[in-house]
């Protein structure tokens, strides 16, 4: 058989590799109980089942259906995205929440395909102040706002 949409034969293997995990662990590691008390191991069985199974039609549907290849996968995106977030969690406690959160937005930002320092300033502004209302303010966590060498914070 030849396959004739790449993209929906990955994404079916994918899929029933995901459901078939989750399935498989939730078997082994947790009780299932019965449709009317359902233990720990039910609902992920019954999820992990449920993506195997459409990822099996999306797969033999790959056979059968014309489709678009596989493009090429673009490292660098993923890379600064993952860099991002490592400096995120670096920075938060020195450097605080509003500092952070603009190396977050810039780093990131700089491994897109168009990197444009305004859009990117305007974006990272909305999430500092988003950020410090929601969860600061909000859900009154306990991240630092400004840099721990800042004596006088605005921000409290």
């Amino acid at each position: 058989m030849k396959i004739k949409s790449p993209r929906d034969f990955w994404a079916g293997l994918m899929f029933i590799a995901f459901g078939l995990f989750f399935l498989l662990v939730a078997q082994f590691n947790y009780q299932m109980g019965s449709a009317v008390r359902m233990g720990p191991g039910y609902f992920p069985s019954v999820l992990g089942a449920i993506l195997a199974v459409l990822g099996g039609i999306v797969l033999f549907n790959s056979f059968l259906i014309a489709g678009t290849p596989v493009p090429k996968f673009h490292f660098r995106p993923v890379i600064f995205v993952l860099i991002s977030g490592l400096a995120f969690a670096y920075l938060l406690k020195p450097l605080g929440l509003v500092l952070a959160t603009i190396a977050l937005v810039f780093i990131s930002a700089y491994g897109g395909h168009e990197f444009r320092w305004k859009e990117v300033a305007i974006l990272s502004a909305v999430l500092v102040i988003f950020s410090v209302v929601v969860f600061v303010k909000g859900l009154t966590l306990p991240f630092p706002i400004c840099p721990s060498f800042v004596e006088i914070c605005p921000i409290r």
